[in-house]
Parts: C-alpha cells; structure tokens; sequence
C-alpha cells in the first residue's frame, strides 16, 4: 500500500521513455537517407545540382534553429514534435509523386523546417518533465538511449533501403519513409506536457529575452553553449566522410558498409555508456575527449582496418559527451527560455559543422583523409584543456 506513491513517478517516467525510444528511432527509421542521392542522379540532376540542395537544406536549418527554439518556449513543445515529422512527410511526397529538382527543393525545405521544429523542443520538454517527477538526474542516461536508439534506425534503414529500393523502385522507398514520418508524428501526440506556456501579445519576446539574459548574466550557461558545438560539430561533419576514410584502408568496397557499421556501433555503445559518464565532473569529461581525440588520431593515422577500431572507439567517446554535454546545459538553463537556449546551441553546432566541412576540404586538397581526420582531433584536445582551465567556474545554482 505504501509503495504506490512510489511507483506512480516510475511509471510516469517509463511511459516518457517508452515515448521518447519510440520516437528517436522511427525519426531516424528513413529509408530515404542512404538512397536520396541516387534519386537526384537518377532523375538527371548534376553534381552541382545535387550539392546546391544539401545547401538550402542546411540554410533552412540554420536560418530556423532559433526561431523554432522561441516558438518551442513560447507554445506547446509536444506540438511542435508533432508538426515537424509532418512536414517532413510532406516533403518526401513532394519526391515521389513529382521528382524534380524544384520538388527536391521544397522537399528538402520541409525536411530542414521539420528537423529545426524538432531541435530543441524535444530535450526541453524530456528535461522539464523528468524534473516535474524528480528525475532530472537520469536525463543523461535516458537520452544516450534515445540517441543509440537513432543509431540503431539509421542501420536498420541501410539494411532494408536496398531490397525495398530492389522490389518497389524509389516510390517504394519514398512511401516507407513517409509512413516512418506519420508514425513519428503519431508517436509524438503520447508525450507528457504539463508546462504553461507564455500568452498574450508578449509570449513570444518572452522566452528569448530571458534566455539572452540568462546567457549574458551566467558565465557557465555560455560556457555550457559553446561546448556543445564544441563537442558535436567535429565528429558530426567527419561522419560524413568515413566512408572515404575506410576505402583508403585498402579494402574493397563491398567490405566498408561493414567496417562503417563497426564505426557506428561504438557510437551507439558510447549514447549507452552516457548515462554512467554523467557522474564525470569535468575534469572526467576533458579526459573522455582527450582519449578520444587521440584515439580518432592514432587510428586514422594508421590507415588500417585495425586502426578503425580506434575510430569506433573515438566516436563511442565524442557520442557519450556530446550526450554529456546536452545534459550540462540543461542542468543549467532555466524552464523559461530552455529550448531556446538548447536551438541557440543547436545554431553555433550547425555554423561549425559548415567550417569544418571547409577545413576538410582544403586540408584533403593535398592530404589523404586520414590527415584531415588526424589534424580535427586537435580541437577536442584544445576543448579538453579549456574544461580544465575553466573549472573553477560555477553556477548561481550551485551545478557543477
């Protein structure tokens, strides 16, 4: 009898990460993402063509991060979590019934405003309702598992992207990734919201004013935002290139699908393992990046197949503390303007993920790719010396 006051927080707690599991992965379940490309050649679109879409893509991204954060404060979180798959949705519908590079254009601003809808509200409002049921302290571990569970899609769609693409052509990839999209958005109508947004003509200057203000009152809030592009934005641009960096392993290229899967799969044990790195101060989370950065150093340098052991290794440890340091902002950040902030932080990952792909390419002019990969472990050792440095810095609220 005594137990039930107990129990009702856990269960409340369970159906907010059943919820959250559920929709991190079918997010990600897109079968589209290992195939686009070969639609856009497929339908005749140039190199540049092709490339001058990843571009709008990425600018709606950037040009939207806050003001969707704001938006996020300003109304219902869990609407917007809705809203965002929907467009997506739309998008790729876009493609399949019409694939054009003006559909592929609208198609990918959808895309780019449905991520920015997603980016920020959704760790507000977990953080806010853990700490309604007295769980903030499992923010960390809870959301390392959500993003393992992103991982886990993202290999999933690799493997069945291609016999779905086999039997039913990119129509048939195209309408599973639009279903993955409506059972995202689906999922997202489950989630908890017990916040009171800002009314009147005032709400939306409300969370951006008092999340500027926060950031320029506390020295650790924005030592707390520039670490997560610190952390996230390196490793986050790289990705991109591990294909390239595993053929010049020597293998052959039926072999790198699996040595990338290696690569990915000690990201996903790294979001795991997060949950247990948040009891790492920062002098524990200056060491988890030094190990790291040497590690992507020492393994890439090696131009192996071993040596992507260490690259697996490396990005287990730039996943744990990219989740490590989302969950250092959020414990500093008050509800008010907290998706705010969280977009804000979101923006500065995006502008660097930009000037690392141009550091890429003019280091890879005239380097192999295990270079460029060896020369941007540099910064998450420089990052690391700045956590030591700053430590002494606390917030008004007592965090460490």
């Amino acid at each position: 009898m005594t137990s039930a006051p107990t129990r009702a927080p856990d269960l409340r707690v369970r159906r907010l990460t059943t919820t959250l599991y559920g929709y991190a992965f079918l997010e990600d379940f897109v079968l589209l993402y290992p195939v686009y490309a070969l639609l856009f050649s497929d339908t005749g679109l140039t190199v540049w063509q092709i490339s001058s879409l990843f571009a709008l893509w990425s600018v709606t991204g950037v040009l939207l991060e806050v003001p969707s954060g704001v938006w996020a404060d300003a109304v219902s979180r869990r609407l917007l979590l809705w809203l965002g798959p929907l467009l997506t949705a739309a998008g790729f519908t876009l493609w399949a019934l019409v694939p054009s590079y003006g559909a592929f254009a609208a198609g990918f601003v959808l895309w780019g405003a449905g991520g920015a809808l997603a980016s920020g509200a959704l760790e507000a409002l977990v953080h806010d309702e853990l700490e309604r049921l007295d769980a903030a302290g499992r923010y960390a571990r809870i959301m390392g598992r959500a993003r393992a569970a992103g991982l886990v899609a993202v290999m999933a769609a690799m493997g069945l992207a291609g016999p779905v693409l086999d039997r039913g052509g990119h129509t048939a990839v195209c309408a599973a990734s639009v279903l993955a999209c409506l059972l995202t958005a689906a999922t997202a109508l489950r989630f908890p919201e017990h916040r009171t947004p800002a009314t009147g003509h005032r709400g939306w200057t409300v969370p951006l004013r008092a999340g500027l203000a926060e950031a320029r009152a506390d020295r650790s809030v924005r030592g707390a935002l520039l670490l997560v592009p610190a952390v996230g934005a390196v490793w986050g641009a790289l990705d991109e290139y591990t294909p390239l960096l595993v053929r010049d392993t020597g293998v052959a290229d039926e072999t790198v699908p699996y040595l990338l899967l290696l690569i990915w799969a000690g990201a996903t044990a790294g979001s795991l393992l997060a949950g247990e790195g948040e009891r790492l101060g920062a002098n524990g989370l200056a060491a988890l990046l030094a190990c790291a950065g040497l590690a992507l150093a020492v393994g890439t340098l090696a131009g192996t197949p071993a040596g992507l052991v260490l690259v697996a290794l490396a990005f287990g440890g730039f996943q744990a503390a990219t989740v490590l340091a989302d969950a250092r902002l959020q414990r500093r950040v008050g509800d008010t303007g907290r998706a705010t902030l969280t977009s804000l932080a979101g923006l500065g990952t995006e502008l660097a993920t930009v000037a690392v792909f141009g550091g890429y390419a003019l280091i890879t002019t005239h380097s192999p790719h295990s270079t460029a990969f060896a020369v941007f472990a540099v910064p998450y050792l420089v990052t690391a010396s700045l956590l030591i440095l700053t430590r002494p810095l606390r917030s008004p609220r007592g965090v460490p």
